[in-house]
């Protein structure tokens, strides 16, 4: 007999997982070494991310409330050098299970092995708890790094099964990332024999900026199907390549938990292309946050993407301007308004407002 268990019973036993370690965290000054031994090697995190949002695509008024994202996520610190992850998203699925081993005694080498956001893109790699859009993620990001609606590859949150080495070399201001990805996304097995490759390089010249490149390398095998790209088909074997180069700086980082006491002032710039098949699509990102009083940052975003660059009418632009208030350490209020200027095979051009909270610890 096959027992469905709620998204809503597992939050539930999280939440008591959570008190219960928390109390034992409390008492451990006066418990036994094994129970001080345990508290200080397990880490819990999470957040959610919830709003409001309306649009009028085609001219037709469109509002709803959302929960966009619930998650949870424990860090078992094994040893000094060996750790595992489990993060769950009780708005969606498991998001990520991986181990890290670091290899050399500083941040040379380590090795991850599970399933993980991959190192994409300037983007992909960053939580959503720390980006300026409501949206989180650029078009280009949503599309090539498979954060969101590619219907040839599916939903996958970034996030692949695979193996990475990454480290920091020439004290930290050369930072790499070495992956070989199955490819199919989150909690789906392989259905090609081909992995994908992946590489990242990021040059850190001076405190606060970073200049990065990636590419990716790979065969896709389709789960749908894309009305700007009509050769491919479900099942299908296809050419799935991608790059991005881009740029950011912050005028300091964030540090640890206390991201309304950081509010660096920051501006980030990618541009990204790929190709999937016989098909080409590239975009870009321009996004910056200032802080201006208070705990109130004013948030402005540019950004294109076209699907397909051999026929005309399939790019997007959108312009968003917004602010954002910080009322505790890493929770936060969002209103924004964004612009979506459409392309002829998109349809029509409309407005689109959101506001969100975030509550994170």
């Amino acid at each position: 007999m096959k027992c469905k268990v709620s998204g809503w019973r597992l939050l539930a036993v999280a939440i008591a997982v959570t008190l219960c370690i928390s109390a034992m965290a409390q008492q451990k000054q006066d418990g036994p070494d094994w129970l001080k031994d345990f508290t200080s090697r397990i880490t819990l995190n999470g957040y959610a991310q919830a709003g409001w949002s309306y649009q009028n695509p085609n001219g037709k008024d469109q509002n709803a409330f959302n929960l966009k994202r619930t998650l949870l996520w424990a860090k078992a610190r094994i040893t000094d050098r060996w750790s595992f992850l489990f993060m769950h998203d009780f708005s969606s699925v498991v998001q990520e299970f991986y181990t890290d081993f670091r290899v050399t005694k500083g941040n040379e080498m380590t090795i991850r092995l599970g399933q993980f956001k991959h190192s994409f893109s300037m983007e992909n790699p960053l939580s959503p708890t720390q980006l300026e859009l409501i949206d989180v993620y650029s078009q280009a990001v949503l599309y090539l790094a498979g954060e969101g609606p590619d219907p040839l590859n599916g939903v996958n949150y970034g996030r692949d099964m695979g193996i990475e080495v990454f480290g920091d070399l020439i004290d930290g201001k050369l930072h790499y990332e070495l992956a070989l990805m199955s490819g199919q996304g989150v909690n789906r097995k392989d259905q090609n024999n081909q992995k994908d490759f992946i590489a990242k390089l990021e040059l850190r010249p001076i405190e606060g900026l970073r200049l990065v490149a990636s590419s990716y390398l790979g065969t896709g095998c389709a789960v749908g199907t894309a009305a700007w790209n009509p050769d491919i088909q479900v099942g299908d074997n296809y050419k799935r390549n991608r790059y991005s180069v881009g740029a950011e700086y912050k005028t300091h980082a964030y540090t640890g938990s206390k991201y309304k006491e950081a509010r660096p002032a920051s501006i980030r710039a990618e541009w990204l292309g790929g190709e999937d098949g016989k098909v080409g699509s590239r975009g870009g990102y321009i996004t910056s946050s200032i802080p201006v009083v208070d705990a109130l940052d004013v948030v402005a975003s540019a950004e294109i993407y076209d699907r397909n660059t051999q026929v005309d009418g399939w790019a997007q632009t959108n312009l968003t301007l917004g602010l954002q208030y910080w009322f505790y350490k890493k929770c936060r209020l969002q209103l924004q308004y964004t612009r979506c200027l459409l392309g002829e095979q998109l349809g029509k051009d409309y407005n689109w407002l959101q506001a969100q909270v975030q509550v994170a610890f």
